[in-house]
């Protein structure tokens, strides 16, 4: 598992004063970095091999501004050229929203997918979400 605080910010509310439904993919994509780090240590744009092909979130309580959100992110499934990173946001103690983004590993000039290495997957296997 790979944690996160991040301290919400004002502009990030809505007029009911919680924080955005659409704020928590742009959180849950900065918390993905380790995991983009796997594939990409140097996290170069250029040779960037990684897509996304879904994103789900499930909002379980309302995340407000001016108390920490902890992000915790994990693998949940490795298959054989994609994988599952699922995130949960927790306040207050509290589990406030989860989801699950489908990545896959992919070769961007002939536009497929491609296979991930033995070591990715054990890398990958190190953090995966406890069953």
């Amino acid at each position: 598992m790979f944690q996160e605080i991040i301290k919400p910010r004002f502009v990030e509310t809505d007029a009911l004063g919680h924080i955005n439904n659409t704020v928590l993919p742009v959180w849950f994509e900065a918390a993905r970095t380790p995991i983009f780090q796997i594939l990409r240590p140097d996290l170069a744009l250029e040779k960037w091999n990684m897509i996304v092909a879904r994103i789900d979130v499930d909002f379980h309580g309302e995340l407000h501004y001016g108390d920490d959100v902890e992000l915790r992110t994990y693998i949940k499934r490795i298959g054989s050229s994609s994988f599952d990173v699922f995130q949960e946001a927790w306040q207050g103690g509290e589990k406030r929203a989860s989801g699950t983004t489908v990545m896959v590993h992919f070769d961007h000039q002939n536009k497929c997918s491609v296979p991930l290495s033995d070591e990715h997957k054990a890398t990958m296997q190190a953090h995966l979400y406890p069953a």
